[in-house]
Order: C-alpha cells, then sequence, then structure tokens
C-alpha cells in the first residue's frame, strides 16, 4: 500500500465536535448523526487531534475503487478500542456504535491490507519522538507469552506449552527498549521460541535496519546466536537467570517484555486468544497498543521544575 497520510484540514489543529473525519468530509457518513462519547476507551478530542493525520488514505479517495464509508472513522476507531478494552463478542457491540459487521468489515480490511500495523507504527514514532528517541529504534527484546485458546480456535493453530501448561496459542513479540511493539507474530502454543525467533527477527530486522542489539532470555540460546549475527547483524544478547536467586527477581532488560505483556492483559479481549486466525489475533496486539500509545500522545508534556 501507497504510504500516505491524511492531510490536516486548514491550519489549525484544533478539533471540535463536528467530526472532520474523510467519511465526513467525503462519504457518506453525514447520513448517520454524530455518536456523542459515553465509555473510557472514546478517544477523547485531544486523542483524535493525533489520530487523525496518522490515519491512512482510504483507497476510494485514491482511484482505487470501493463505496465511500457510510459511518464516522472515529465512530469505529471507538467501537474497535470498545471490543478490545472490554472483551465482547462483536456482536454485543453496543447500539451507540455503527452495526457490528460495519466495524468488522472495517477491521477486516485494516488486517488484511496491512493498516493497523501502518497506523501503529506511526503512533510509535510520535510516541518515541516524544519521549527524545529517534522514530527508528536501535535495540530491542524479545520473548513470547502463551495464552488459553478459546473454542474456536482450530486445532491447526493450537497447540500445548509443556513449560507453562497451557493449551492455546504463543504470542511472539519484540519491543523496543520504551516497551513499544515492533513486530508480533502469533503461532500454536508448541511452537518453539528458538523456531519462531528465526522468522520474527527476520522480520524486524527487514522492517528495522538500524537494529542492532537485541536482548533474551535462556530460551533462545543455541544456534539462534550466532544465525542472528551471520544473516541478520544483530546481536542476540541472552540475560539470563542466576541459579542462586530466589523468588521474583526483576531482570535487566528483560523486565521491559515483561511490562508489555502486563499491558495486553489488561485489554480483556486478550486475556484468552478468541480469535479464529492468528492474523486477527496479531491485530488485536496492535490495536491494544494503539489505545497506550493515543493516551501518552494526547497527554499533556510534563513541566519543567
Amino acid at each position: 500500500m501507497q504510504q500516505s497520510s491524511v492531510p490536516a484540514a486548514g491550519q489549525s489543529s484544533s478539533v471540535t465536535w463536528e467530526c472532520d473525519c474523510l467519511a465526513h468530509r467525503f462519504g457518506n457518513a453525514a447520513d448517520n448523526a454524530l455518536r456523542q462519547p459515553r465509555y473510557p476507551t472514546d478517544m477523547t478530542d485531544a486523542e483524535w487531534a493525533v489520530v487523525r493525520p496518522l490515519l491512512p488514505v482510504p483507497g476510494w479517495m485514491r482511484g482505487r475503487g470501493g463505496r465511500p464509508e457510510a459511518y464516522c472513522h472515529r465512530a469505529v476507531l471507538d467501537a474497535i478500542r470498545y471490543l478490545v478494552d472490554n472483551g465482547i463478542k462483536r456482536r454485543a457491540m453496543p447500539a451507540g456504535f455503527p452495526p457490528w459487521d460495519r466495524v468488522y468489515a472495517f477491521f477486516r480490511r485494516w488486517r488484511d491490507h496491512g493498516l493497523v500495523k501502518e497506523f501503529h507504527d506511526r503512533l510509535r514514532a510520535q510516541v518515541r519522538g516524544k519521549a527524545g528517541r529517534d522514530a527508528e529504534p536501535t535495540a530491542g527484546v524479545i520473548d513470547s507469552q502463551s495464552v488459553k485458546a478459546d473454542a474456536v480456535v482450530g486445532a491447526d493453530s493450537r497447540g500445548f506449552d509443556g513449560g507453562k501448561l497451557v493449551n492455546g496459542r504463543k504470542r511472539h513479540v519484540v519491543v523496543d527498549t520504551l516497551g513499544l511493539l515492533l513486530d508480533v507474530m502469533v503461532t500454536a502454543a508448541d511452537t518453539g521460541d528458538r523456531t519462531a525467533a528465526h522468522v520474527l527477527l527476520g522480520q524486524v530486522a527487514d522492517e528495522h535496519h538500524r537494529l542492532e542489539l537485541v536482548w533474551a532470555d535462556g530460551g533462545y540460546t543455541g544456534s539462534l546466536v550466532e544465525h542472528c549475527l551471520a544473516a541478520f547483524a544483530l546481536v542476540l544478547a541472552i540475560v539470563k537467570r542466576s541459579d542462586d536467586m530466589r523468588g521474583f527477581v526483576v531482570l535487566p532488560k528483560r523486565w521491559i517484555v515483561e511490562r508489555f505483556f502486563a499491558h495486553l492483559m489488561r485489554s480483556r479481549r486478550l486475556v484468552r486468544d478468541f480469535e479464529r486466525r492468528t492474523t486477527s489475533a496479531e491485530a488485536m496486539v496492535y490495536w491494544s497498543m494503539t489505545l497506550l500509545m493515543t493516551r501518552r500522545l494526547a497527554r499533556p508534556a510534563p513541566g519543567r521544575g
């Protein structure tokens, strides 16, 4: 997909409740009444002011066909945020949001065309810039998380993790040193960490050319260390737990990815894996992180003492 951003309307960055999304300005959304925010997951005006310029331009605005949306982009985004954060069934979408099938059609289109990852990556660059970091990271942390799978998950994408005693799926992630997601891959829970890391680290190295160092736990030892250095020019540093440690101990760098997993568990849709397709499960992780990042970007900068 062509990388392009929505042009800002006029010179002012202020946002009023008279919606200025593309579906209202150029589509058919004006035929439907505006939705008033009422849930904690709804974007504030400050968040919408950050989000709107980063949204990908729809294909129908670039001459690629398709019908202009009849529902407000802001309302659809709020609906997806509500679904991810509260863990509801798609068909249980509250009446104030657009119909559930239109919300799912938006979710599916963004999933299949990689738009959710594109949107997520633009937000991550903004968060890193606000924190005084370069848009592209030079170091990251890799780890995995096994979660139970719902009954809708087929046998072809589920397995049993003998170490965690979990029957379900496994999320393999790489995060930067701020705990922001770089890439995610969802597999059956019986997939080994090293096996998945061969693919995942290759994807991360292709997307982030400045990445030089990745920290990992003892499960990634072995030939993977030499493979990363030879194939991807990545230094895979193993942070091991000492044999004389007792109880809970915060390990250097590894606590960053553990904090990331703790954030995912606050999104109820991610406490289990309810998605039939692994691509949908990966998209849910990206959507969960967009909630975190829009709130960070809308938060006022701390004043100087």
